[in-house]
């Protein structure tokens, strides 16, 4: 099964449908983002899975084609167990921590760098498709990258909006591909707001990692990589880091989808870890990390996710309400401490894949995880980008 047209579009709150063209509007003229209208789910049989394919061998369950790939999928999934006890002997925190029980998914290992690869390469393959001469997206490093690596690979040109205080080493990323960076000033929300005023003067298709659909879309393969890894057995529990939620809500996505069709027979609990002191989500699920957030101060150690305001929130929620998750506010003392552990073990991660290793142990402490279950990790961004 594959595409034979671009996928029109629909937002899930009011019902309207858009058809699909490079003129499409970004956002639902209610102001709620779009999703692809749905299409018929895969059996078993019709899908030849073949990990050399990387993360296009599913795309019998992606509404886009592969027009821009780079080999991106099929990231490691590995036992942290034993790691644990080699990390101990030189970290205060792994010592006292119960222990990382868990898978890791290394997608930190990806072309760019980071997980953003899974949604670049599927934002890029539909810019293609509906004939896109130039996107602009607003990032602060490894979404920005990535959209302008697959960008450069499909011959389309970018505008990456950047923070002013954006790290060199991702801005390097950025301009390595020929992109043009544009620095603002301010905070996160401010580059967000000049992004979208470029692309309401209409000069410019938005591969927003918040906003375009096409970008869950290629985050869901997250979720069919673990199971398939996993010999279509699902893990009780994800965590990963949250900020606009593009991997915890295109995972929990994808392990829906996967129910849905019948390949398996549960979804795992969703559970995001957030940034003291920007943890929107967090504040609402849970009185500790709310706590925590008004206590620990800001952790701006997690640069990646400090989005005060997700534009799929109300989504995020859903996901955590629907697999009975969780989000937790993690402070920057122990996001750095995670970290320096992470690397003695051997995974080298800049500080925002550490959180949702310092999460999960959090989530461990408090019970809200036990022991019995099992759980995968998301390790989403490399130690070269930090």
């Amino acid at each position: 099964m594959s595409t034979t047209r671009p996928s029109p579009l629909e937002c899930r709150d009011c019902g309207r449908t858009y058809p699909a063209g490079p003129d499409e509007p970004w956002r639902c003229t209610c102001g709620r983002p779009l999703d692809f209208t749905s299409r018929p789910l895969p059996t078993r049989d019709e899908v030849d899975v073949r990990p050399e394919d990387g993360l296009w061998t599913f795309s019998d369950f992606l509404p886009v084609d592969p027009h821009v790939t780079l080999g991106e999928g099929f990231s490691p999934l590995v036992s942290a167990r034993h790691a644990t006890d080699h990390a101990s002997v030189r970290s205060t925190r792994a010592s006292t921590a119960p222990g990382w029980d868990a898978e890791f998914k290394l997608d930190y290992t990806f072309p760019s760098g980071s997980f953003k690869d899974r949604g670049a390469t599927t934002t890029l393959s539909r810019a293609v498709e509906l004939g896109v001469e130039r996107v602009v997206e607003d990032s602060s490093g490894n979404a920005g990258a990535a959209i302008a690596q697959y960008a450069a690979r499909a011959g389309i040109d970018a505008d990456i909006y950047v923070p002013a205080d954006a790290k060199p080493s991702k801005l390097r990323a950025i301009e390595a591909t020929g992109a043009n960076t544009i620095t603002v000033q301010g905070d996160r929300q401010a580059v967000t707001d000049a992004c979208i005023e470029a692309v309401e003067a209409g000069d410019a298709w938005y591969a927003s990692h918040a906003w375009n659909p096409a970008f869950f879309a290629g985050t869901e393969t997250f979720a069919y990589e673990v199971a398939c890894q996993r010999g279509w057995d699902v893990p009780d529990a994800v965590v990963s880091p949250l900020g606009h939620g593009t991997l915890f809500l295109g995972a929990f996505r994808g392990f829906q989808a996967l129910k849905d069709a019948g390949w398996t027979d549960s979804v795992p609990r969703m559970l995001g870890v957030q940034a003291a002191g920007v943890a929107p989500i967090a504040s609402e699920t849970d009185d500790d990390s709310a706590a925590s957030a008004s206590t620990d101060g800001r952790n701006d150690v997690a640069d990646g996710i400090q989005i005060r305001s997700p534009v799929r929130r109300d989504q995020l929620l859903d996901a955590i309400e629907a697999t009975d998750g969780d989000a937790v506010a993690v402070g920057a003392e122990s996001t750095e401490a995670t970290h320096e552990a992470l690397g003695r073990a051997g995974f080298y991660v800049e500080p925002t894949s550490a959180i949702a290793v310092a999460g999960f142990e959090s989530y461990r402490e408090r019970g809200v995880v036990e022991p019995a279950e099992d759980v995968v990790v998301a390790l989403t961004g490399s130690g070269l980008k930090a």
